[in-house]
């Protein structure tokens, strides 16, 4: 248990940088946008299941796709960013992680700005 509270920190971290980043560049947290979460299975089996499990369970609309061997299923989220957000979702996607031994390969989304 203790690796997925250290995965959890550390991820925790690497969000909170990621943010630090994205707010020096101007982004605006509370705008809502769509965010990518990305999660790698070991076999289609294992990604076809995960994604049924997300999408089940309306945690974000899942899709899993092949490319060149790896198993990627993407989440989308359409949410704001701010960091207590941000970090709730990732740990979620962490979790999931943990729990059907896949590799979450964090998140992404497009910088919002006021106009």
């Amino acid at each position: 248990m203790s690796s997925v509270v250290e995965a959890l920190l550390d991820n925790a971290y690497q969000d909170s940088q990621l943010l630090e980043g994205n707010d020096q560049k101007g982004d605006v947290f509370f705008i809502p946008r769509d965010v990518d979460f990305l999660l790698y299975a070991k076999d289609q089996a294992k990604g076809e299941l995960v994604t049924s499990f997300i999408n089940d369970n309306c945690y974000g609309e899942a899709s899993y796709s092949e490319h060149d061997g790896n198993h990627c299923i993407k989440v989308v989220i359409h949410m704001p960013t701010t960091q207590n957000v941000l970090n709730s979702v990732s740990g979620l996607m962490t979790c999931i992680a943990a729990i059907y031994d896949l590799d979450y390969d964090g998140w992404g989304c497009s910088l919002q700005r006021n106009t």
